[in-house]
């Protein structure tokens, strides 16, 4: 019996699927389209993974508007364990002369851009930050395929005030019409009561 084992192996040892998560929580953070293509149970995995994170960001947002610095710090301290910490003990000393620092790798990014948008995005939305959706299977080994997504996204909400302007000038349109009619039979009358 399985009680109290919660999530899916994954095939994979459970240090590789932690730092698979983070890969996976980070690409989805910085993606452009804020949408990733994986494996529909990758996907169901990383969902609780990524929501925890977004989460805390929402909290640290409350917390610092209140002002409370020292706890968004503690919140953020704690969703930078959702993400490769980079070469945060690398000094400057280290490497050759005149060699630059590396640079901060995408987790850090990530991160920032965790506190920085998605925190204020989602200030209001008490979760459910993400939606899956099922692509059908891969040609290859037939894995089943799946769509992450986060919500409320810039494209979906351009497309959204897309249809609201579009319904807008169609009842524009509608009321001109009506409008236009209501001119024409009361022209009409008029001259047949003359």
């Amino acid at each position: 019996m399985r009680h109290l084992k919660a999530h899916r192996k994954l095939g994979r040892t459970s240090e590789h699927r932690h730092s698979m998560l983070r890969n996976l929580a980070t690409s989805l953070i910085n993606s452009r389209e804020e949408r990733i293509v994986t494996t529909l149970p990758k996907a169901k995995e990383l969902r609780p993974f990524v929501e925890r994170a977004i989460t805390l960001s929402r909290k640290a947002r409350s917390f610092a508007d209140n002002g409370s610095d020292a706890r968004a710090l503690h919140l953020r301290r704690q969703a930078a364990g959702f993400f490769h910490a980079g070469n945060t003990a690398v000094s400057e000393l280290t490497g050759k002369r005149g060699q630059l620092r590396p640079e901060r790798t995408a987790g850090v990014a990530a991160l920032r851009r965790l506190f920085n948008d998605l925190g204020e995005r989602y200030k209001d939305r008490p979760g459910g930050y993400t939606r899956i959706f099922k692509l059908g299977h891969r040609d290859g080994d037939r894995a089943e395929l799946a769509i992450i997504e986060l919500v409320d996204n810039p494209r979906e909400v351009e497309a959204a005030e897309a249809s609201r302007k579009r319904a807008k000038s169609a009842s524009k349109k509608k009321k001109s019409g009506r409008a236009k009619e209501a001119r024409e039979e009361a022209a009409e009358s008029e001259t047949n009561e003359e």
